[in-house]
C-alpha cells in the first residue's frame, strides 16, 4: 500500500457559481475509479478544504465517465462581488484537490505507471 497524491493518479477540472465551487475528479480506468470512490469521500474532501470550505460538501458519482463531482457549499468568501478574499473564484480549487493523498494498493499504481515520489 503507497500513498499518492491525487495528481499523479487522476485529473481534475473545477468552477464557481455565486458562493460554491464544484469540482470534478477523474479516473483512468474503472479499478482507479472504485478506489477514488473509497478514498475521497465528502468528508475528507471537507476536512482537506478546512478553513476555506465553510458549507456542506455533497458528492456525486459519475460512473460513465469515471468521475466523482463534488459541491462546496459557502466556498468563496461570499462570491465574486462581495469576496474580500484575492482569489475568489472556484477554479483553482481542482489543482488544491489534487494536492490530497491517498492509498492505493501496489498493484493498481503498477498497472498506473506511479513511481514513488
Amino acid at each position: 500500500m503507497a500513498k499518492v497524491k491525487l495528481k499523479d493518479v487522476a485529473q481534475a477540472r473545477s468552477g464557481d457559481k455565486g458562493n460554491s465551487s464544484d469540482i470534478s475528479l477523474f479516473a483512468p480506468n474503472k479499478q482507479l475509479f472504485e478506489v477514488l470512490k473509497k478514498e475521497v469521500t465528502a468528508e475528507k474532501v471537507k476536512e482537506h478544504f478546512s478553513g476555506i470550505v465553510f458549507g456542506d460538501v455533497y458528492r456525486y458519482e459519475v460512473p460513465n465517465v469515471l468521475a466523482l463531482k463534488f459541491l462546496c457549499l459557502e466556498a468563496l468568501g461570499g462570491g465574486a462581488p462581495s469576496s474580500l478574499r484575492l482569489d475568489n473564484l472556484g477554479k483553482c480549487f481542482g489543482g488544491n484537490l489534487l494536492r490530497m493523498e491517498i492509498e492505493i494498493i501496489d498493484e493498481i499504481l503498477d498497472s498506473l505507471k506511479v513511481k514513488d515520489q
